[in-house]
């Protein structure tokens, strides 16, 4: 019997302790449709690398796992957010057991996608929506037949080139033709997570931005009866949160009903649920409906202020009527996303201003998330990028730099601008791990000078297998002499697990030399190579590769060179403090603090809740930082 392994990689998070809203319904759903129960592909076996599991190995443990599991095939699920990442891992379990196939497929998977399709890593490329193809494909595989007339396929020929991609199959196969990962087993319905489900595919929008235009138009759905009899599995399963990943959720055929139904048989309100809306045909009675529902949060896009802008990218639709239904839903007691889009054709800086304006005159300031476009693979508007002057970084996350009407420095003036309006960041912080060490986790390393030789447990230690956001803590007599010897740690640290988050810490007992600290700085900008450490370069910031100076309490030369940085600097410092000087935190001073010790008073808490900003303060406790993270910065599930 062979066996199948899906592997479906999260979006890595700003915080060590920030959920993931990883839930690998892609990759579950393609295990599933091999299990048709009119006609299941005999002779495969196939399971899920648990979502647990993916948050949190690091690159070599999965690669380990893998390897050491050594199924016949591999399947990897290509996202924006993964793609890096899922080709390193490709690769390296290719040099190891080359006998293992290797099946790549996800929205990053089309013709248009020279980054992908360049790879090596991989022996088959699905593009599509997968589930009848890929059964095809697996049959085809088993009776070791030719790919050539495998529709959506491209293979790796003789000669290690790519075939170019089979006959293209339009996706119409109704959405009851394969059981439910949630019904096969393949997927855990987890309380501690969302739940992600879908109940129609298909989008009858054409934005010239979004994937889901030549993904699919054709709208098929799950009638209501058998969308509600999921919810109730998933309700008696244990789900409290469910994301519906519907396109546009209030497209499909009667949704008044629809929306009555889900009502029903979430009565007792156990369960809270999340859509993306258009705001056309959302009426008053709509939106008490969807509370009645369980609908607490949902997103609606203006995407832009600029109505020939909406036309030219055929968003269509009225600024003032996603004003007017925001207000609806609001009224109802529901959250918002409201999201704005910067750098779109046709659009200026000048629109993106008088796009915060807009939602700040309405209200609905809190809400908005605005955010530079990406030109995504399989879109229109990569199709005509060059002739709309549209220049985008060519890898994830094929963030745009330039438009005929947004400099560089446009784009990110623009995003510091909507910060100033609405008095708070737009994107995500990138907060450093700084708990102590506990043994039996792989997430904290510490290198002291004493420890010089390679053969020492302790440096031997600095680069051994670690989980997926882990901190490397040195602890040097002077920075100047172990300058050296910190750099090639940090170098073959990221050479070794290249798509973890690392949080690279150096334990301060002077005023370093600013040119020392900057040849680190630069050491790992020329190691950005990832979505996760280009997500925010713009800002001169780096999720992915962390660079932290940790100072102690009380040293005044220290806390003077402190104040004088000017807060550009690509890296972050801060100073240790006990429970006892948490009272003495001066809101004004814009300091980092990393507080000591085990337990916070409750009246301390609410001090640094209420007084200090929230980014500004970390825990060396586990238990604190992980309450912190969820109760007061709110990184739990959607």
């Amino acid at each position: 019997m062979a066996k199948m392994q899906f592997l479906q990689l999260p979006v890595p998070p700003p915080s060590y302790f920030a959920a993931t809203g990883n839930v690998p319904l892609a990759a579950a759903s393609l295990a599933s449709c091999l299990e048709s129960k009119d006609d299941p592909v005999k002779g495969i076996t196939a399971s899920v690398i648990s979502p647990e599991d993916t948050d949190s190995l690091g690159d070599i443990d999965l690669i380990d796992r893998i390897c050491k599991e050594g199924p016949d095939f591999l399947g990897l699920s290509l996202y924006l957010w993964n793609t890096e990442r899922s080709i390193y891992i490709a690769n390296e379990v290719k040099k190891r057991n080359p006998e293992i196939q290797i099946l790549v497929g996800g929205p990053e998977v089309n013709e248009d996608n020279p980054f992908v399709l360049g790879e090596t890593g991989f022996d088959i490329a699905v593009s599509g929506e997968a589930e009848h193809n890929f059964r095809n494909l697996m049959k085809s595989l088993l009776h070791k037949e030719s790919l050539e007339n495998v529709e959506n396929v491209a293979y790796r020929k003789k000669d290690g080139s790519l075939s170019a991609f089979g006959v293209p199959s339009p996706a119409n196969f109704p959405l009851t033709d394969f059981p439910s990962p949630y019904t096969t087993g393949h997927l855990q319905v987890d309380p501690k997570r969302s739940t992600y489900l879908e109940t129609v595919r298909g989008c009858k929008s054409q934005c010239t931005y979004c994937f889901y235009p030549k993904s699919s138009q054709s709208l098929r759905t799950l009638d209501i009866k058998e969308t509600i009899q999921l919810i109730s599995n998933l309700k008696n399963q244990g789900a409290r949160e469910l994301v519906f990943l519907d396109p546009t959720f209030n497209h499909r055929p009667g949704f008044e009903s629809f929306l009555d139904a889900i009502a029903e048989v979430n009565a007792d309100g156990q369960m809270t649920m999340f859509a993306e809306l258009r705001s056309e045909g959302v009426t008053p009675k709509l939106a008490t409906k969807l509370r009645k529902a369980g609908f607490n949060r949902i997103e609606l896009g203006l995407q832009s202020v600029n109505e020939e802008t909406l036309k030219r990218v055929k968003r269509y639709g009225s600024p003032n009527k996603v004003a007017e239904v925001a207000k609806m839903l609001a009224g109802e007691g529901i959250d918002l996303l409201l999201d704005l889009i910067i750098g779109l054709p046709g659009d200026t800086p000048d629109d993106v201003e008088r796009g915060i304006h807009f939602f700040l005159e309405h209200g609905l300031g809190e809400w908005v998330q605005a955010f530079p476009l990406s030109v995504l693979p399989g879109t229109s508007m990569r199709k005509d990028a060059e002739k709309e002057g549209l220049v985008y970084m060519p890898k994830p996350p094929y963030r745009i730099i330039q438009t005929p009407t947004f400099s560089p420095e446009d784009l990110r003036d623009s995003v510091y601008f909507a910060e100033d309006l609405l008095e708070r960041r737009l994107d995500e912080f990138p907060r450093p791990f700084l708990c102590d060490r506990v043994t039996g986790i792989s997430d904290r390393f510490d290198w002291y000078p004493e420890d010089s030789n390679e053969s020492h447990p302790s440096q031997v230690g600095v680069l051994e297998a670690g989980s997926r956001h882990q901190s490397i803590w040195f602890h040097p007599k002077s920075l100047s002499e172990d300058l050296k010897q910190i750099q090639t740690l940090i170098g073959k640290k990221i050479e070794r697990e290249p798509f973890c988050t690392i949080d690279f810490v150096i334990e301060l007992g002077n005023v370093p030399n600013a040119n020392e600290i900057q040849s680190l700085v630069r050491y790992l900008e020329s190691k950005r190579n990832s979505y996760l450490s280009k997500t925010l370069a713009y800002r001169g910031e780096n999720l992915q590769h962390r660079l932290v100076l940790v100072i102690p309490e009380g040293n005044e030369r220290l806390r003077n060179w402190c104040s004088q940085l000017d807060g550009q600097e690509s890296f972050l410092v801060y100073e240790t403090i006990p429970p006892s000087a948490i009272t003495k935190l001066n809101p004004e001073v814009t300091h980092f603090y990393l507080l000591k010790g085990d337990t916070v008073t409750k009246k301390d808490w609410d001090h640094l809740k209420e007084v200090m900003d929230p980014e500004t303060i970390t825990f060396s406790s586990r238990a604190l930082e992980e309450r912190w993270c969820m109760e007061v910065l709110g990184y739990g599930e959607i």
